[in-house]
């Protein structure tokens, strides 16, 4: 299928690796022009080498602190100045520290806000206006599954995540028709931050094998652990044009396990 944005120019945040890379990826593959964003140099220009390998668009890195606000408007400044014209945003972000209610304290709470609802609120103003211009921008927010269904010990997680699907579903209001916004609820994916994880319990005793680890991450009626890949895709598509009647939707990818009926 041709999702119709070879040329179109696409900035995506927190995209050194995991989901934020994947989307990258699918969207560079699909024709468009990419900025990929972190704060690690090195991790960043690595990324950079591997999406261009596949890439059918040019790719470009800007590295910056997504909770920085002059990093914020510096990012989606030199974007434009880069390619003269943004077409869309997409909004990825580390997960804030697991814990329970009892074990998170206020600076924690305030971290958390700032990275995965402030990052939003600013980069989704600064991109207003190019965005608009073009007469056919789009948002797209990577949450988490943890929106529709809490998890255990994921406080931070399931409870400031919710405003960036509030804001998401504001935003598909408010910037429409120029502007469509959506949001992606991942749930496991065979990420670095998870592989890490995984090498971690295995080393701890918890599982015989890395394999046994993974299995435990499928969590889902199709009994498997997802590939980034398939998020990205999702990303790319909700992108394009070819879902141009999509707008203030937030889609659980997660292989079918989130309990929640809506």
């Amino acid at each position: 299928m041709d999702l119709q944005i070879d040329g179109n120019v696409a900035l995506v945040t927190a995209s050194s690796s995991g989901l934020g890379k994947a989307s990258a990826t699918a969207l560079a593959r699909e024709g468009a022009h990419v900025v990929i964003n972190g704060r690690d140099e090195d991790r960043l220009q690595q990324a950079k080498t591997e999406i261009e390998a596949v890439a059918t668009g040019d790719v470009r890195s800007i590295a910056g602190d997504i909770t920085d606000s002059d990093d914020v408007t510096a990012l989606v400044e030199r974007t434009v100045e880069e390619f003269g014209r943004l077409d869309h945003l997409v909004t990825s972000a580390g997960g804030p520290p697991s814990g329970a209610f009892l074990e998170t304290d206020d600076e924690d709470w305030q971290d958390a806000y700032e990275l995965l609802v402030m990052s939003v609120v600013r980069l989704a103003r600064e991109a207003h206006p190019h965005l608009r211009d073009d007469g056919g921008g789009t948002i797209v927010t990577i949450t988490s599954r943890s929106v529709k269904e809490a998890l255990d010990s994921l406080v931070l997680s399931n409870s400031v995540r919710m405003g960036v699907v509030g804001l998401e579903k504001t935003l598909a209001t408010e910037f429409a028709p120029e502007i469509r916004a959506n949001a992606v609820l991942p749930g496991s994916h065979e990420t670095a931050r998870i592989r890490e994880l995984v090498d971690q319990a295995v080393e701890r005793g918890e599982y015989d094998s890395y394999e046994a680890g993974m299995d435990d991450w499928a969590d889902n009626p199709l009994d498997r652990i997802g590939d980034p890949m398939e998020l990205g895709n999702t990303v790319a598509f909700l992108s394009s044009p070819v879902s141009g009647y999509i707008n203030g939707t937030a889609i659980p990818i997660d292989g079918g396990s989130t309990g929640a009926n809506l």
